[in-house]
């Protein structure tokens, strides 16, 4: 059995280029795709009104449901030969295998995507917070985006910190995607390896322990975040 990982020695620092193309990738998704998030999360709350239609609510509703109901390859395949036909990205290399003209609309395509999903999560944990706590801002004298940002915000983000964090353990593993479009991220990595030993099963078992020790650590990184913040409150 020992003998099947033999080639270890020889392909390892091939995990270790994709590992870390994977991290790079994940790291860009995670980052704007928390900001696209509360940008259309924030938008489908806003009740306002042209010719009473609520076009911001329109048009934040329309793109997560386009989003959510369209398979995630598609929407990659879609920015890599849509992006391509609209700008010229140059062919630039960061390190030996990651690739700016791949690494823009792949990490667009998966960070738009993530996007819905964290919209649809702020929502729910800004309607979580009592409206009480809203209307007595109010009758202080407290202007909405002031109410927003240090009262409902900073209640909201406690209450979908478990949600946003299962969201990033989800995008580690969702970055494989990007293996269609040549990325050379740990799938990309495995592939080579596959086909350099001719062994289909021992290079998927040493991928799945570098994604396992991915997204262990980052959900225990995030637990212990929140325990903090659950701390800090009984203080």
């Amino acid at each position: 059995m020992l003998e099947s990982f033999s080639f270890l020695g020889t392909y390892f620092p091939l995990y270790i280029e994709g590992t870390i193309t994977t991290v790079v990738i994940s790291l860009f998704t995670v980052l704007f795709g928390t900001v696209i998030g509360i940008f259309f999360g924030l938008m489908k709350l806003s009740e306002f009104k042209i010719f009473n239609f609520k076009i911001f609510k329109a048009i934040a509703s329309t793109y997560i449901e386009i989003v959510r109901g369209t398979p995630v390859l598609v929407q990659v395949f879609i920015w890599y030969y849509g992006l391509s036909t609209i700008i010229t990205i140059p062919d630039i290399y960061i390190g030996e295998s990651l690739n700016i003209a791949q690494l823009i609309p792949g990490a667009l395509a998966l960070a738009l995507n993530s996007g819905a999903y964290v919209a649809e999560i702020i929502r729910a944990g800004i309607l979580a917070v009592d409206k009480g706590q809203t209307e007595a801002a109010q009758s202080l004298g407290m202007k909405k985006v002031m109410i927003m940002r240090y009262i409902i915000m900073p209640q909201a983000i406690k209450n979908i910190l478990p949600a946003i964090g299962n969201e990033f353990v989800v995008l580690i593993k969702e970055s494989s995607i990007l293996y269609a479009i040549g990325i050379q991220e740990l799938m990309a990595k495995t592939s080579t390896i596959q086909s350099s030993t001719f062994q289909p099963v021992a290079p998927l078992i040493v991928t799945s322990v570098l994604y396992f020790i991915l997204t262990f650590s980052l959900s225990r990184l995030i637990g212990g975040f929140e325990r903090r913040l659950n701390k800090d409150d009984r203080n």
